[in-house]
């Protein structure tokens, strides 16, 4: 199989994480191009990691006959509009989550890929993850039985990139950053079944005077085959990633730490260069981690993904997937606006991002009490 040439749209965290997953398969991939507009960025990220054209526009990328999969890792208010340029340019396209802000955008992302007969696959990394899937394999053999409950959660300190507090730029808070990921676990690890209701609690408790968003929020999940699923999203939380899982069944339980499993428990009254992500020192009692970017199972992503553009895997995780992420998020912020359960399928009228369904809680409530929940109107 000939490897798949990649281009990079974006140029600060996760497209570092993009680039070294794809170092990390040679035989697969290779980063060809990378395009950011902020001054140097693009140039830069390109010397550091070996790729050999950077551009200051996006689309000029797009234009660029050697990339076949573009890889969107710009802020969230862009994914659209770069998915569907992009389809249009006849490249498949990988987004990060979440995949958008809006239903309407991703009906639109969706479509125009469809259209286009190119790939619309969602980074959902947490899907390779080598715990995570070592859990739901057993679970899948019945090691647990019947599962009722999984709970999920990610607490550190904070977004890597300044645009993420921002709710214009981003959609939302934490639930946006943070919680996406976790909807997306619980729903994969049991299966896939429909989402039935999402009730959310949100508060803003540390970083008022840096972001509108949620930086602190709990949320559970109700789905079709009577599981749970419970979600927990922090910004408040120093001291570096903390991400785990608990799944509970009738015949037995399994918990996992994402990190801790492969960490070094180390003092160092110096410090040192790196111990893991949003770790803000590295001096007294640090958990360094080796093989990050494996243990959150980029490269395996990667892996999957560049094999579905040559048509050797069928895609885990697609359009639709960050299609039923959003709308659950959409319920999430409601729920926490209006302080009541909401049940899917969920799709108010007049949202730009789902936080304002949080802030302006009567854009769910005119919705609900129209009778309109479950519709399309």
């Amino acid at each position: 199989m000939s490897h798949v040439r990649i281009g990079i749209i974006g140029s600060r965290f996760q497209a570092d994480c993009i680039a070294g997953a794809v170092k990390a398969i040679p035989e697969d991939g290779e980063v060809v191009a990378v395009a950011s507009p902020t001054k140097g960025h693009a140039a830069d990220f390109a010397k550091r990691h070996g790729i050999p054209r950077a551009y200051t526009d996006y689309r000029e990328l797009l234009r660029d006959t050697a990339v076949e999969l573009v890889s969107i890792t710009a802020p969230n208010r862009l994914h659209a509009q770069i998915t569907i340029d992009a389809a249009t340019a006849g490249k498949h396209v990988v987004c990060e989550k979440p995949l958008c802000l809006t239903l309407e955008e991703a009906d639109a992302m969706i479509d125009a890929c469809r259209k286009a007969g190119v790939l619309l696959l969602y980074a959902e990394e947490l899907f390779f993850a080598p715990k995570y899937l070592k859990a739901k394999q057993m679970a899948d053999e019945g090691a647990f039985g019947r599962v009722h409950l999984v709970k999920q959660g990610e607490k550190h300190s904070g977004p890597h990139s300044d645009w993420f507090w921002d709710v214009a730029q981003s959609g939302g808070g934490a639930a946006m950053d943070l919680g996406c990921h976790r909807i997306a676990f619980c729903w994969w690890f049991l299966g896939k079944p429909n989402i039935t209701s999402v009730y959310s609690h949100m508060a803003t408790h540390v970083h008022r005077a840096r972001t509108e968003g949620d930086d602190e929020t709990l949320t559970i999940l109700e789905f079709e085959n009577g599981a749970v699923g419970v979600v927990e999203n922090s910004w408040n939380r120093p001291g570096g990633m903390d991400d785990g899982i608990e799944v509970f069944g009738d015949k037995g339980q399994t918990y996992a730490d994402l990190l801790m499993g492969n960490a070094l428990p180390t003092y160092s009254d110096v410090g040192f260069g790196y111990a893991v992500e949003k770790a803000a020192t590295t001096r007294g009692w640090t958990y360094p981690v080796f093989e990050e970017h494996w243990n959150y199972g980029f490269p395996q992503e990667m892996r999957h993904f560049v094999r579905c553009v040559r048509g050797k895997e069928t895609p885990i995780a697609d359009g639709q997937t960050g299609r039923v992420v959003l709308e659950a998020l959409y319920a999430a912020y409601a729920s926490a606006g209006l302080g009541r359960k909401v049940t899917l399928p969920f799709r108010p009228q007049g949202v730009t991002k789902p936080i304002d369904l949080w802030k302006a809680p009567d854009l769910a409530a005119r919705h609900l009490s129209r009778g309109l929940q479950g519709g399309n109107a």
